[in-house]
């Protein structure tokens, strides 16, 4: 699972609600649920985070908290 995945979960949000809110169809937020390898577009977040009503800059912290700067 994804951490866009596990932040839906952790909230119980209903992918079916936000993809009905947000025109992002529910096989594309599965997949960005679930697989590691899809990446997810700026402007999918800022939807998804106005469609649960969560702060953008919030979630885009939690979803991206793994991603480091090259040292």
């Amino acid at each position: 699972m994804t951490e866009l995945g596990l932040f839906l979960s952790r909230r119980s949000i209903n992918r079916s609600d936000v993809s009905r809110k947000t025109g992002i169809n529910t096989t594309r937020l599965n997949e960005l649920s679930n697989n590691t390898k899809t990446k997810l577009r700026v402007n999918e977040l800022y939807k998804i985070a106005l469609a649960i009503e969560v702060n953008p800059c919030d979630m885009l912290k939690e979803v991206c908290k793994d991603i480091k700067l090259n040292k």
